[in-house]
Formats: C-alpha cells, structure tokens, sequence
C-alpha cells in the first residue's frame, strides 16, 4: 500500500467555493441517463447563470461527444468544478490523505489512515458549512441507512449538510478485501435534488 498525504490548501479552496452557492436548484438538471452536446449546453448555461465559474473552452474543431454527461469550470480560485446534471465535485487532486495499491491484506492499515484523517477533514468542512445535519461512521451498527437507505453502505465516515436543493456529503471510503479496494480517500460531492 502508498500513500499520499498533501495539505488541505485545494479542498480550502474548493469548499470555499462550493459554499457560496446559496441554491443548488438553480444547477441541477433533470434526472435522467442523457449525454451530448445538448445536455452539455444545459449544463453550461446553468451553472454560468447561478454562479461566476467559468465552463472550459472549446477548442477551435472541437466538438463534444455524444457521450459526454458533465463539463468543467474554473471558479475564481482556480479550482476545477466537474458539473453533471445531479452532481457537483472538486477536482481536487493535490489535496488530503489518499491510499492507493492496496491489496488484501493492507485493509486494517487502511482503516486506520481514514480514521486518522477524518477528522481534519470534518472541521475543513464544518468551517465552510457549519454544523452537519448528519455525521456518522461504521462504528454504530445501524451506519448503513442511518442517514438514508444505503447511503453508508461503501463508506466508513459520512458528513451530509442539507442547502436547498442539494446535500452536500463528506465521506471516506469503506476498504474492503472482497471486492478488493485498491484505493481510499476522504473525499466530498454536492448531490443535486
């Protein structure tokens, strides 16, 4: 197993960011499985009405694949925003604690970097935030659909804060041996309603 342990300066950033978007209805799309060049549009023309990000050029001769379900912006911090129709993430690489090449038996090693890292990561959150309207872990043994129906069942800590129109969630990854995870971070998403 390798690790990667970087400040928290991106996610800082990020997490400002996502923080001053007040309503995240204004970004969400409608709930389906479309992709392409229309879908793409929407996306662009929501997010630049509701917020100052900026979407990622085109280059001169490109088009966007029909495949394509999301779209890059750049906030006025430099971070790099991935925008889908129901979810919004940071693309925050060069940020937190990260395990990766892990094989069967690296799990208890892995458990213990998340459970040491959590909690950093939590306050980073709750400064931009506030206060959760739920935190949890897989100690308590009814983790799992705590907050709702599966929504702690890949993972070992969750954090959700409700805006309207969205939750954005703090998570770590649950390790497991069978199906082998071969990598596990403490990472964070606003879901769009």
């Amino acid at each position: 197993m390798k690790t990667q342990d970087r400040p928290l300066d991106e996610d800082d950033l990020a997490m400002a960011d996502l923080a001053e978007v007040a309503d995240w209805t204004q970004l969400a799309g409608p709930d389906s499985a479309a992709a392409g060049p229309a879908v793409v549009r929407a996306i662009v023309e929501r997010v630049t009405a509701a917020t100052d990000w900026q979407p990622w050029p085109l280059e001169p001769g490109e088009e966007i694949e029909p495949t394509t379900a999301s779209w890059g912006f750049t906030t006025r911090r430099g971070i790099t925003m991935v925008v889908f129709d129901g979810l919004v993430f940071a693309d925050a690489r060069n940020s937190g604690w990260s395990a990766y090449g892990l094989g069967p038996d690296d799990m208890a090693e892995a458990e213990a970097g998340l459970d040491a890292h959590w909690p950093d990561h939590l306050a980073l959150a709750r400064k931009h935030f506030g206060e959760p309207d739920y935190v949890g872990d897989e100690s308590s043994p009814t983790f799992r659909d705590e907050w709702a129906q599966r929504a702690g069942a890949d993972r070992r800590h969750l954090a959700v804060w409700r805006r309207p129109g969205a939750q954005i969630q703090l998570f770590s990854d649950k390790p497991t041996s069978d199906p082998l995870t071969t990598a596990v971070g403490v990472n964070y998403a606003v879901y769009l309603d």
